[in-house]
């Protein structure tokens, strides 16, 4: 399987990683061409080399037709883009617009007919539409409105559907299934001066995209993941902040941001190769404490109350206490999310005083849901992908949901549907 890794070493924004992709083996051309199917104009792309740290990396500009509204009018020969909002702003990669824009905007919803009623391939319709959805649905929390009301400043529309849709095509021609990336950089904990006054670093639209993904903050008073970058991120990346188990690259690029900083180079790498393993890897916490003061015939409860909390196992395993006395070890595995959840839950069930936890790993195979008929009708099961192809397998609790409904043995039903899976499953 092809996938995509990114160091994001200085920060990430939207042309900075249509400028990795370019650098990865991405024709200028077939983004010119490609992006034509889009009801668009008034604009042209421009490639250049910048370098940092002496690594040649690509920058892509949106050059428009208007010598007010080109990216050179704002500063540095660079653009001021990633209006996107309800009358807030966030710009640029590293970069502070210098010149007033025409305040003509456009909506989400303008834009995603544009994109929807396109000559584009579907899987790159799918992408984009799902980055300006994020995107959209964040500038909507932040500034307390509807995301069908979040409207976009033309020129950073124009930005930002040229680096938004240019991504999903060259993920396409790369070839690209899955989009894993490091941990993302932002600026130190400042304020930076906009078009529309003071904002904090990271930007609201930033901070809120990038929740439940680890961040790491830099000394560097500078915007260094944009929405944009961000939306990317949250929309596409299938496994947050991580790496493939194993990973075997064909081609790097280098995007370039267009300032340049002394505390770090300001490019992002994409990686592109394959994945050499049929596992994922999960990053997760493992609970438990020693319970010997409890009566046990107890512990199913708490068993059952945790896992309907969001626990993704849980048991119990006697033990030798100190003093000879005979224990139980209470266990939970869970996301990190749920760990502060999970203790405050052990501490009102159990009798312990203490919750010991620690962070884990898991390699897991891919799997997902999905219905397929059986001869009980339309039944819910597994479908899991090994290194020998796909299977389906039974959903416990769809299987005794039908074996109550049809007052059947559990067994029954089960290994019914076990037949009907392996009739139709592998692959």
């Amino acid at each position: 399987m092809t996938v995509g890794y990114l160091d994001i070493i200085s920060g990430i924004s939207g042309d900075m990683m249509l400028g990795a992709c370019v650098s990865a083996g991405v024709p200028l051309d077939h983004l010119r061409d490609e992006l034509r199917k889009l009801p668009l104009d008034g604009y042209e792309l421009r490639q250049r080399t910048l370098w940092r740290s002496k690594i040649a990396a690509t920058h892509i500009d949106v050059m428009l037709a208007s010598s007010d509204d080109s990216h050179a009018a704002h500063g540095n020969d660079d653009h001021a883009h990633e209006h996107h909002h309800h009358h807030g702003h966030a710009h640029d990669h590293h970069t502070e617009p210098t010149q007033q824009h025409r305040h003509v905007h456009r909506a989400w919803a303008d834009i995603r007919a544009l994109i929807a009623s396109s000559a584009l391939h579907d899987e790159v319709k799918r992408r984009a539409l799902a980055v300006f959805a994020v995107l959209a649905e964040a500038e909507a929390r932040v500034h307390g409105v509807p995301a069908d009301d979040v409207h976009f400043h033309e020129v950073g529309a124009v930005d930002s559907i040229v680096d938004i849709v240019g991504t999903a095509i060259a993920l396409e021609y790369l070839g690209i299934e899955r989009l894993y990336h490091s941990p993302v950089k932002t600026g130190a904990n400042a304020l930076i001066h906009t078009q529309h006054g003071m904002m904090p670093v990271p930007a609201p639209a930033t901070i809120e995209l990038l929740k439940g993904l680890r961040i790491e903050r830099t000394g560097i008073a500078e915007e260094l993941t944009t929405p944009t970058g961000a939306a990317i991120l949250a929309a596409l990346s299938r496994d947050a902040w991580q790496a493939p188990p194993t990973f075997v690259p064909r081609a790097i690029g280098y995007g370039a941001g267009t300032k340049e900083f002394a505390e770090l180079p300001n490019m992002l790498r994409l990686n592109v190769g394959e994945e050499g393993a049929a596992f994922e890897t999960q990053d997760l916490v493992q609970l438990e404490s020693t319970i010997d003061d409890m009566n046990p015939e107890l512990l199913p409860w708490v068993i059952e109350r945790v896992l309907s909390a969001g626990a993704l196992d849980a048991f119990v395993i006697p033990v030798l206490g100190k003093k000879g006395r005979p224990a139980h070890l209470l266990r939970v595995i869970a996301e990190p999310a749920k760990r502060e959840e999970l203790c405050a839950l052990l501490f009102a069930e159990t009798s312990t005083t203490g919750v010991r936890w620690q962070h884990m790993q898991r390699n897991m195979l891919p799997r997902r849901q999905e219905t397929i008929q059986t001869r009980f009708g339309a039944t819910v099961v597994k479908r899991i992908h090994g290194s020998d192809g796909e299977r389906l397998v039974p959903e416990y609790e769809e299987c005794r949901r039908i074996a109550q409904e049809r007052n059947l043995p559990l067994i029954q039903v089960f290994r019914s549907i076990e037949q009907d899976c392996l009739s139709q499953g592998h692959s």
